[in-house]
């Protein structure tokens, strides 16, 4: 399929910072999709649903912006419908696929993630979850605190298979 002059194929996008909350313009530009098209997806793809602040503000995590992205290359690089594309993420689970694990595969990215280690936040949103809000995340997180980011990263390669197994 021939691409458009201009057409910014998914794996061409900026990397994603290492933060806790984007905003809607942060998304539009990371993704290369106009602020009103996130919004009309909002509404046709339930998986995504970002946090909604006052006046409406609305505050995408990691996983969400992944999960754009991923939405994005089933309508515009694989030509999918958008009832093809919930399909389609309904057979992935809703989530992009393993898109949070494969960042710490990522050697640029396992650099971001030793940086990250001791900044909780920044960990959480490498990993696209709330570390607090899930056991199985927060004891390998705490024990490596102390700047042991190698320790780190192999506790979270188990647990990817873990969550690989159930």
């Amino acid at each position: 399929m021939t691409q458009p002059v201009g057409y910014i194929l998914t794996q061409d996008l900026a990397k994603i910072p290492v933060k806790r909350y984007f905003t809607i313009g942060e998304v539009s530009e990371l993704c290369g999709v106009r602020s009103y098209v996130l919004r009309y997806w909002e509404q046709e793809f339930p998986q995504l649903s970002p946090m909604k602040r006052r006046g409406n503000r609305r505050y995408y995590q990691h996983h969400e912006v992944l999960l754009v992205r991923t939405i994005r290359e089933l309508l515009y690089e694989q030509g999918y419908t958008i009832q093809g594309a919930r399909q389609q993420l309904a057979l992935k689970g809703g989530a992009p696929s393993d898109d949070a694990f494969e960042l710490l595969h990522d050697n640029e990215n396992e650099v971001e993630l030793e940086d990250a280690v001791g900044d909780e936040a920044a960990v959480d949103d490498l990993l696209g979850v709330d570390a607090a809000d899930n056991p199985l995340l927060t004891a390998p997180i705490q024990a490596n605190f102390d700047g042991r980011a190698a320790g780190l990263i192999e506790e979270l390669r188990a647990i990817r298979e873990l969550l690989n197994r159930g």
